[in-house]
């Protein structure tokens, strides 16, 4: 069986969960609000234990003898368990496609088995998939492609018991770039300020604008855009406000990866629009992203997310420092050349 995203919840309702689910698409709030509905479901229905299998260390693929032996093993503290197969690339490989076939042509009675797949593509799939689907179901979420934003947004406003017209919507959808998780935080900001009347394009830049704080979203375009003084303001108002490096660490990571994916492209004269379409990065969006790679070469792009790494490990108590010092020094040698000292320190 094969099912919308739009139409999960309604199946999951519709009756028990079935033995087998393959959840994949390209876009992480998709796949991220999908595997949820599936997992809080299975939770509904009494299948409280939960096994995940994924690449560790080196390896490119899960353990799968290991996950074989987990299907034949009777459950030790529930009736039912939850087994979670995470495939970033959403391809198994040959051991893992016979590994999942079997499962699916026998299912164990006391296991539902997800997995879960970070890309997707017409060329992704085949027997395994196949299998999944027949036995279970899978759900794949296609990435929303620009002219198709605003419909999203118009649907996703309307689940959450608000109505906008055409402008508003219009106007969400330029302030998120194609970024389907900004536009799904301020949709639900806007769900807690709103009172209930329909959205008009002034009413929506008013609501947005007091819903605004600074987040991460701006001060990556700060950086972005060459404005040291503003990347330290934002940062000590989100410090003020309570929040964590590492809540904001997981877009700033992202943003440098990309730059450096991009830098290296740029550096052996290849398709930067290809790349820009690669990354899923809007063409409103493209000149910030030109001024900053104009700013530094690529073998620094991969300095920063190296330093990205090392403020990753201080935050969580791995490395010495402050892991606020250390966010603001990296993000003003992202905006700032003259700043790259501040990184030796």
């Amino acid at each position: 069986m094969d099912i919308k995203p739009d139409r999960l919840a309604a199946q999951l309702e519709a009756g028990p969960l079935r033995p087998a689910w393959l959840v994949a698409s390209p876009e992480p709030l998709l796949l991220l609000e999908a595997a949820d509905a599936i997992r809080a479901a299975a939770r509904a229905q009494g299948i409280s234990e939960r096994e995940i299998f994924e690449a560790e260390g080196h390896q490119r693929e899960p353990d799968w003898k290991a996950m074989e032996a987990s299907f034949r093993a009777p459950s030790l503290f529930a009736t039912r368990r939850l087994v979670e197969i995470r495939l970033p690339t959403g391809k198994p490989g040959k051991e893992g496609e016979k590994a999942i076939m079997e499962f699916c042509a026998d299912p164990p009675a006391d296991v539902c088995l997800l997995v879960t797949c970070g890309e997707w593509s017409m060329k992704h799939g085949g027997k395994w998939s196949q299998a999944v689907g027949q036995c279970g179901a899978t759900v794949i979420g296609w990435a929303v492609k620009p002219h198709e934003l605003a419909d999203w947004i118009d649907r996703r406003l309307r689940s959450r018991g608000l109505s906008a017209d055409r402008d508003a919507v219009q106007r969400l959808a330029e302030r998120v770039e194609g970024n389907l998780l900004a536009a799904a935080q301020e949709i639900d900001k806007l769900a807690l300020l709103s009172d209930g009347s329909p959205l008009d394009a002034q009413r929506m830049d008013a609501l947005v604008a007091d819903a605004a704080r600074f987040d991460v979203f701006r001060l990556l375009d700060a950086a972005m855009n060459a404005q040291p003084a503003l990347v330290s303001r934002m940062l000590a108002g989100l410090r003020g406000e309570g929040d964590s490096v590492l809540a904001l660490l997981g877009m700033v990571i992202r943003e440098l990866q990309r730059c450096a994916a991009i830098a290296r492209v740029q550096a052996r004269g290849g398709n930067l629009a290809a790349e820009f379409r690669a990354q899923q990065i809007w063409e409103s969006r493209q000149a910030a992203y030109r001024r900053a790679l104009a700013r530094h070469p690529a073998p620094r792009w991969e300095r920063f997310v190296a330093e990205a790494a090392l403020v990753d490990r201080i935050a969580k108590g791995r490395a010495a420092g402050d892991a606020w010092v250390a966010l603001e020094r990296l993000l003003l040698a992202v905006a700032d050349p003259r700043a790259q000292a501040l990184l030796a320190s």
